[in-house]
């Protein structure tokens, strides 16, 4: 992993555009909604949104992203991590978890200690320090989704 190098897109703008249609290619979301919320990352020094990249070299081998909400029921329950992935040939090096670890470190030194993240997996995130908190209903969707917290 000495290679992979670790950004943020407010201080990187740069990967903007790439990113948001990685992003997009990944979660079907439109490249502009990503790109929406990244302008409003680099213009507005707030904890949220903001966007996290795992680079080697010119590609992208990861990214996830920080927003209020990602599509469900509880919107009291935030920020929340979104877009979670990290590329096949880069599984299983602890990418995930760097990515995740950057962005709650990121969050707590601007005050915001407890972070959400809604999920279908099941054992992934509690070897990253993440709880079961509750079952939330994502937008369209028939079954509820897992929600997991972190907190500082």
């Amino acid at each position: 992993m000495e290679k992979i190098r670790f950004i943020r897109i407010s201080k990187n703008p740069e990967w903007k555009k790439q990113a948001a249609q990685w992003f997009h290619e990944k979660w079907r979301i439109p490249a502009a909604a990503y790109e929406e919320s990244m302008d409003e990352a680099i213009s507005n020094p707030t904890p949220v949104p903001e966007w996290y990249l795992a680079v080697d070299g010119d590609e992208i081998a990861g990214g996830l992203g920080v927003i209020e909400n990602d599509f469900h029921d509880r919107k009291d329950l935030a920020p929340n991590i979104c877009a979670v992935y990290v590329e096949e040939p880069y599984r299983c090096r602890g990418i995930a978890g760097r990515l995740l670890q950057t962005a709650c470190d990121d969050l707590a030194e601007q005050g915001v200690d407890t972070v959400y993240l809604v999920t279908k997996h099941t054992s992934f995130y509690e070897r990253y320090g993440w709880e079961f908190f509750c079952m939330v209903q994502c937008d369209g969707e028939a079954q509820k989704s897992r929600m997991y917290r972190h907190k500082k």
